[in-house]
């Protein structure tokens, strides 16, 4: 059995992830550390693990591998407290706040041998997959421009709190729609103009931006990542790319498998998929990575060039100049 723990379960995606954990076969989902007593006892009951009030303690439990779910500015912290103790380490996304710690979490994971794997649940989507596989296969041509969204609901709590989470929608949305671009093309970002704004709520985080993003083989992109949906708005969905090739086109919308319910017993909308369940597969790879010994799919450094598009973004829109990544 492969013994994995998780550090916080601060972050939203934790709801999915703890539940991976549990339907693994192969997988002892060891224990919960949660600097938030009270959070970490009730999600560790309804995940039937163990709750540790102390991070040493957890990973003296002779782990294989962590998942990090905190906020983000305990990114680092937990990430390097994992890798002292020669645990591989799957991240929640953005990787760091800063890209001095994300490469800082990237020297520490690699002196130490182990895994440094980002969460990026959206390249385990049967469309991206099918998309790459129609990109990598030319039927579409040179790929010449990308539109691509992630656009949601203001999650609130943590998220809103700058020192807690570094920004807004602009940090939390771009990375996977940036990841995804790369991934796809194998093109890499050189610029950033971008806009962003307050628009909805009026205060000191962003949740509104767009950018237009130069690539290092002439593509452009656009990349719409934003709070903008009410609080009746389900959690998830409306994330899509738009590829367009010399050859033709495609479309896709990563969370179409599902239906979204609105009703008075829920109190809004609710997303409820069907299909596969891309936060499984993408836990699924980080402990078959640990098991087998073969790289990680997604790379710390994957989870750096995504959050650097993010990080250019923030400084395009106060110098109103394109900013490289």
């Amino acid at each position: 059995m492969t013994r994995i723990g998780m550090l916080s379960a601060a972050h939203l995606h934790s709801g999915a992830y703890g539940p991976a954990l549990n339907e693994l076969p192969n997988v002892e989902f060891v224990g919960l550390y949660d600097n938030d007593p009270e959070r970490g006892k009730e999600r560790a009951e309804a995940w039937k693990t163990r709750y540790f009030a102390d991070r040493e303690a957890l990973l003296n439990e002779g782990l294989d591998g962590v998942v990090i779910t905190s906020e983000n500015i305990r990114h680092k912290e937990n990430c390097l407290a994992a890798a002292a103790h020669r645990v591989n380490v799957l991240c929640e996304k953005p990787i760091a706040t800063t890209a001095a710690d994300a490469e800082e979490m990237i020297k520490a994971c690699r002196d130490a041998g182990v895994i440094l794997m980002t969460a990026f649940p959206c390249r385990f989507s049967p469309a991206t997959v099918r998309l790459k596989e129609a990109v990598d296969s030319g039927s579409l041509g040179k790929i010449l421009a990308i539109k691509g969204t992630n656009r949601g609901r203001n999650p609130g709590g943590w998220f809103n709190d700058l020192s807690l989470s570094g920004g807004g929608a602009v940090i939390d949305h771009t990375v996977h729609v940036a990841d995804l671009m790369r991934w796809i093309t194998g093109a890499e970002p050189k610029t950033v103009f971008a806009e962003i704004d307050n628009s909805f709520h009026h205060t000191d985080f962003d949740d509104t931006g767009t950018m237009f993003i130069r690539f290092d083989n002439g593509m452009f992109a656009t990349i719409d990542c934003s709070w903008s949906r009410p609080t009746r708005y389900p959690t998830w969905g409306d994330v899509t790319m738009e590829v367009i090739g010399e050859k033709g086109s495609m479309y896709v919308d990563l969370f179409a498998q599902h239906f979204r319910v609105y009703s008075d017993a829920t109190g809004g909308g609710v997303y409820a998929p069907w299909g596969d369940d891309i936060d499984l597969e993408m836990v699924r790879a980080f402990v078959n990575a640990i098991e087998t010994g073969a790289p990680a799919p997604i790379t710390g450094e994957d989870g750096l060039a995504a959050v650097k598009v993010a990080f250019a973004a923030y400084e395009s829109a106060k110098t109103k100049a394109a900013t490289a990544c």
